[in-house]
């Protein structure tokens, strides 16, 4: 299954909205087991994509996500900004000579895997990217994929990241990169129009 150009900037244009006016909402999440500030961080990689589309509208899928990759590493703090971008950014490489979404997105958690140095069930984005990918491969992406990989998030205590440091405290809360992913993921849903 391939996405057109216009379809991709769709699906980004509505991660940035879904973003947007939740940003109090994964604020709240990262206040919980975090430094309270991924709604702030990735707003401000929204507005960072917003503007980059205005100046120039990517003419290719794959300049679509490398613009979307710079974006995010240069305006989002903290670990998902390089987390981001890197999933973005691989995706971008592969949609070179491969454009099939299975493929790009199974690049991206695999570039998360890489720079996190992290794995399914350790409480981070992954929990959502793998599932989803292993949905799409299986042509059984839907929304009760994205509800299940959050509760299963929310179970788990994180062994990563900075709310491993609350170990046992950590489980009862969605890690806010994961709920910024299944944004993403909802929105890819959208246009897909599953």
């Amino acid at each position: 299954m391939e996405l057109s150009l216009a379809e991709t900037k769709k699906w980004i244009e509505l991660f940035v909205g879904k973003v947007e006016s939740e940003k109090s909402q994964l604020n709240e999440l990262d206040t919980a087991i975090g430094d309270g500030d991924h709604g702030t961080n990735m707003d401000r990689g929204m507005k960072a994509i917003t503007d980059a589309f205005e100046k120039k509208n990517p003419e290719d899928i794959a300049g679509l996500y490398k613009t979307v990759a710079f974006a995010l590493i240069q305006k989002v703090g903290g670990a998902s900004g390089p987390l981001y971008g890197t999933a973005f950014l691989d995706m971008s490489k592969k949609a070179k000579d491969d454009k099939d979404l299975t493929k790009l997105v199974q690049t991206g958690l695999a570039g998360l895997k890489r720079r996190g140095q992290s794995d399914f069930g350790m409480k981070t984005m992954i929990d959502v990217w793998e599932p989803v990918a292993q949905a799409l491969e299986n042509n059984q992406f839907t929304q009760s994929v994205l509800d299940d990989a959050l509760a299963n998030n929310k179970a788990l205590v994180a062994t990563k990241g900075r709310a491993s440091y609350l170990e046992e405290k950590s489980k009862g809360h969605i890690d806010p990169g994961a709920q910024s992913s299944a944004y993403l993921f909802e929105a890819l849903l959208t246009v897909l129009g599953a």
